[in-house]
């Protein structure tokens, strides 16, 4: 090839490069949509439910929508479950998750959080009248659970230690009928659900019995988008101190969120 051919050769290759479209980034593609998609699960009251008229509400449901006013942009709910949470995340049907979801290093493996922006302390639950105050309590009986969710894999951990079985269901409405109806032993999860039972089944009367941790619950979303972290981030702490977010745990959960998560840094 003549020394000619080869520089218009190589000058088309390096225009070529130099033309290569650059991939926007998931806040830029969300900012260019004009639209946020917030995966959010609908069937684990107060943090996400329907209304009467099939509306959306929950404290997850309007955190999402203060999110998307102060973004100024409109809000799109992406159906989901506790198992298809992080799913819907990576395969790009959603481009955060606010769903009660608490940050564990397992899911830190495949997914990224932002800072907190409320807690879940997760339990044992069981009637009133079922004397569970440890482990020994609970030796020989299955505690109740939804499929993928943290207690699951807590208990699951540690079930032949402890001596209990686990009976799984696929979301918090199936596992809340179980115990409302009396097919549940006991439960193991959040002690805002476990008050949402005691409320309809007062004869019950479900309550907390042993605590098994207190979870950061923080907003989810893909791996290496390092300016859609510092952004929610950044919304989560200016929302934490002017009280708009404990305002929203607290009307559906009645208490605030925990104050170590407010003040941290």
């Amino acid at each position: 090839m003549r020394p000619a051919k080869k520089i218009i050769l190589l000058a088309s290759l390096l225009s070529a490069i130099v033309t290569l479209p650059v991939s926007a980034n998931a806040l830029e593609e969300i900012q260019k949509r004009g639209e946020i998609r917030v995966a959010t699960d609908m069937s684990i009251p107060p943090s996400g439910m329907l209304d009467a008229s099939m509306k959306p509400v929950g404290s997850d449901v309007e955190t999402a929508q203060l999110l998307a006013k102060d973004w100024g942009l409109k809000l799109k709910f992406i159906e989901t479950t506790g198992p298809t949470r992080i799913p819907n995340l990576q395969t790009g049907k959603a481009d955060i998750v606010i769903s009660t979801l608490s940050v564990t290093p397992q899911r830190a493996q495949v997914i990224d959080f932002s800072r907190a922006y409320a807690g879940l302390r997760s339990v044992i639950g069981a009637p009133a009248a079922t004397k569970i105050s440890d482990w020994a309590d609970l030796k020989g009986r299955a505690i109740t659970v939804t499929r993928g969710t943290t207690q699951d894999s807590m208990l699951t951990k540690d079930a032949m230690k402890n001596g209990v079985t686990i009976q799984r269901y696929d979301d918090d409405a199936t596992l809340v009928t179980a115990a409302v109806s009396g097919q549940a032993y006991a439960v193991a999860t959040s002690a805002t659900l476990v008050n949402q039972i005691k409320k309809q089944n007062p004869d019950l009367a479900f309550e907390p019995k042993m605590t098994l941790t207190v979870f950061d619950l923080a907003i989810g979303l893909k791996k290496n988008e390092p300016e859609l972290k510092e952004k929610l981030d950044q919304w989560i702490a200016a929302n934490l101190q002017n009280g708009k977010l404990n305002a929203i745990y607290e009307k559906y959960h009645g208490e605030p969120i925990p104050a170590e998560i407010i003040n941290r840094p």
